[in-house]
């Protein structure tokens, strides 16, 4: 479904991905693991069409993102939910996920709204509450469920778990379950390395730029090498 090949990004005279080459096929989940700073959000930014690659090639669906513009790339079938939510705080919640659908024809956004609110009830419930007013968990799904809203073919989830007590995340992480279940095809960067090799199909270990090593999320789970690096040994 999308595969990265060779690309190399700057911010000015920083080389932040070095490189890096890697896919993601119909049905997985695909984790992005790495320390703060490896350049995970910088790969999914890059895919989305908010950065570009100097060099290498992004397609999806077999047809190159390399030029495409971001609004484009959403209707084309990505969603992209970005590291710290980034709701829209002084609007409900109901108004952010119509915000989702805006490559949507009208018609059929009400029955995307009723699917995102079978998968998030809480949601449903405080439709009408401006988003501002909601925990950082419910933020978190209002951002997953605004992605859904363009009923994209890859989601791309950005530290879904960042800030959330324990708990929420394991909730956040039933949900990530849950919708690979459903069919939704996922490309998740985390640094909460247990949960995401837990859900994934396969990993890429990031360092500085570079993917280290890759595999399947349970072998990537029980290498020694991963366990104390980036598990708690």
């Amino acid at each position: 479904m999308l595969k990265v090949n060779d690309i190399n990004v700057y911010y000015g005279a920083i080389h932040a991905i070095k490189g890096v080459s890697f896919e993601v096929n119909d049905g997985e989940i695909v984790t992005l693991i790495g320390a703060n700073g490896a350049g995970k959000s910088t790969i999914l930014n890059t895919v989305s069409g908010l950065l570009r690659s100097k060099t290498g090639s992004i397609e999806f669906l077999d047809k190159p993102l390399g030029t495409v513009p971001a609004h484009k790339i959403v209707e084309r079938g990505i969603a992209h939910v970005p590291e710290g939510r980034r709701v829209f705080l002084q609007m409900t919640v109901e108004e952010n996920l119509e915000m989702g659908a805006y490559t949507r024809p009208n018609a059929g956004v009400a029955a995307h709204l009723e699917r995102v609110y079978e998968q998030f009830p809480r949601l449903k419930e405080r439709r009408r509450q401006i988003a501002g007013t909601l925990s950082g968990g419910e933020q978190q799904m209002l951002a997953m469920g605004r992605g859904l809203m363009s009923d994209p073919k890859l989601l791309m989830l950005d530290e879904p778990s960042m800030g959330l007590a324990p708990i929420l995340v394991e909730q956040i992480f039933e949900i990530i379950a849950s919708l690979h279940k459903a069919g939704t095809t996922i490309l998740l960067v985390e640094q909460n390395a247990r949960m995401a090799l837990s859900v994934a199909d396969r990993a890429y270990v990031l360092e500085t730029g570079k993917i280290a090593i890759s595999g399947t999320g349970k072998e990537l789970a029980a290498s020694d090498e991963i366990r104390k690096a980036y598990l708690g040994g």
